[in-house]
């Protein structure tokens, strides 16, 4: 039987179909495979790091060396496609990572926004949310860290150059942008899973189509490479448990 968590890594694949020769920046186990994944078999081009400064193949081998200098020039420049976390994210995909409640005086320190205002509006971005809950897809984001479309168009063409968010990736589904105003859309339903079910769990109104697909099962030799090869151990099951 296909569990959950290899659903999620075969859709967290998915991000990256199609970006040719472009640096994966995935944050998490299940996207970490998913972009492992990927090079393996529809994106062979797809270039990926040990996180620092190393370039490596699919195994982990030392392919080139990219110093942290480098990196940066490709995340400026459109060259980078960076899969996140989100403690909050609206409709128009405002990502919070940085703190829980009012900026001045928050209830929760959370991370800082870091990377992410320069990961959102120099090169594409995708989400990976583990626990699909009202408490990360919420009305408004208490502190804007990713920046989302409606940010974006408000602050102009300097700012929707490069930007744009590919697609949202959690244990229930995969959610877009692809609507005429960029509202998030449910793009596909994991098995087991209802429209319901997600719109429940969603702290605003989500798009969704009369019909709703299903999300892609992993071919044979995608679930034997998953299993046997990118993650024995099955540290994949410990993030999205069956």
């Amino acid at each position: 039987m296909i569990t959950r968590a290899e659903y999620c890594v075969v859709a967290c694949a998915e991000a990256w179909r199609g970006d040719g020769e472009i640096l994966a920046a995935p944050i998490g186990t299940v996207p970490r495979l998913g972009a492992r994944l990927a090079r393996r078999t529809f994106s062979p081009d797809l270039v990926l790091s040990d996180g620092e400064a190393t370039l490596v193949d699919e195994e982990g081998r030392v392919e080139g060396w990219a110093p942290y200098a480098k990196q940066l020039t490709m995340a400026t420049g459109g060259k980078r496609h960076v899969m996140m976390g989100a403690s909050q994210l609206d409709r128009h995909g405002n990502q919070n990572i940085s703190c829980v409640g009012d900026w001045a005086r928050p209830r929760r320190q959370l991370l800082g926004a870091r990377g992410a205002p320069v990961n959102t509006l120099n090169n594409p971005v995708s989400y990976w949310v583990p626990r699909h809950s009202p408490r990360v897809f919420v009305e408004r984001v208490d502190m804007v860290s990713g920046v989302g479309y409606d940010r974006a168009a408000e602050a102009g063409p300097s700012a929707t150059r490069f930007h744009g968010l590919r697609r949202v990736v959690t244990d229930l589904a995969v959610l877009d942008f692809a609507t005429p105003d960029h509202r998030m859309r449910l793009a596909s339903l994991h098995p087991g899973v209802t429209a319901e079910e997600v719109q429940e769990r969603t702290g605003f109104a989500l798009e969704v189509p009369a019909e709703v697909p299903e999300t892609r099962a992993p071919t044979p030799d995608e679930l034997r490479l998953i299993r046997e090869v990118l993650d024995p151990e099955g540290a994949r099951e410990r993030e999205v448990p069956s």
